[in-house]
């Protein structure tokens, strides 16, 4: 028996529903929640406060919080590498950086063509380790997520970076506001949300959808994928059956590979972003504005193919 916590509008979406299964509130106290990223190998989650300028720790074995960093470079979007390293995109250092094992901080990128990035937003490692991010102006636009600053580029892109070139690449240079993104299970697709509305009258509240080339690091396509129903698209996840768990101003929505919206998470707050994790990879931990929440679902989170 389906719960209150989910919304069924297409058939397919109840077995992805789990019965007897309600959405858990593990912490609040933010003002907003951004970023969430799960360390399998700890069995905790790391996640965003940007105004707080704080990176917030939930551990799994006991369920206490306690303060990850601050202050954090106002942090907005965290991934892991495939060698278990935090990579994080920084809103007032202006780059995307990476946690060492013992700690230390290391700037991966900051520039491109000689001028600084605007804010990083959210970034995937893809399985050849390169770093795919979005750069809008959130973090430049005022003083309360970032240092408010013009931008030097003069637009917000899609970069991919290659640590082991240095090497960085705007992929998709169309974009009002990119924000959240990731790829298809088998990396033949990149998804990336525009929240350009956030600026424009009238602009984009929709996630584009891109072929990857043969060579693993051009872009093709960029047809609009889904537009949302409610709010704004932020970040989002991808299952092992391709559905996309997206966050929106009602909670968590789910849309089938074909691009149907098939089900609801209902969340209190407007949702920002979610990561799978759990020893299964089945349990969704989702950003609520003040909030961190979870819930179990009945499948389980892509992990990167092996290069």
């Amino acid at each position: 028996m389906l719960t209150d916590s989910f919304e069924v509008f297409d058939d397919r979406f109840r077995r992805y529903a789990g019965g007897n299964v309600h959405l858990e509130k593990l912490y609040t106290g933010c003002r907003w929640a951004e970023g969430p990223a799960y360390f399998a190998a700890g069995r905790y989650l790391v996640w965003s406060d940007i105004p707080n300028d704080r990176i917030m720790r939930w551990d799994e074995t006991d369920g206490s919080v306690s303060v990850f960093r601050a202050p954090a470079m106002h942090t907005n979007g965290h991934t892991v590498d495939r060698e278990g390293r935090l990579v994080s995109c920084e809103h007032r250092g202006r780059c995307v950086s990476r946690t060492e094992h013992d700690g230390s901080r290391t700037v991966l990128v900051s520039h491109f063509e000689g001028k600084r990035l605007n804010s990083p937003n959210d970034l995937v490692v893809k399985s050849d380790g390169t770093i795919w991010f979005t750069d809008p102006s959130y973090g430049i636009d005022s003083e309360y997520e970032g240092d408010a600053a013009p931008s030097e580029i003069g637009a917000c892109h899609v970069y991919r970076f290659d640590p082991a070139k240095n090497e960085l690449t705007a992929v998709a240079t169309d974009f009002e506001k990119p924000n959240g993104l990731a790829f298809s299970p088998d990396e033949s697709l990149l998804y990336v949300a525009d929240t350009g509305a956030t600026h424009v009258p009238g602009g984009p509240r929709h996630i584009r959808r891109f072929k990857v080339g043969g060579d693993g690091r051009s872009l093709s396509g960029g047809e609009k994928f889904a537009e949302c129903q409610v709010g704004l698209f932020d970040g989002f996840r991808l299952d092992v059956h391709g559905n996309i768990w997206t966050s929106t101003g009602a909670g968590v929505d789910c849309y089938a590979p074909d691009g149907t919206l098939i089900g609801r998470v209902r969340v209190p707050e407007v949702v920002a972003n979610v990561c799978f994790g759990g020893p299964k990879r089945n349990r969704l931990f989702i950003c609520g504005t003040t909030s961190l929440y979870a819930i179990y679902v009945n499948t389980q989170g892509a992990l990167r193919p092996h290069p």
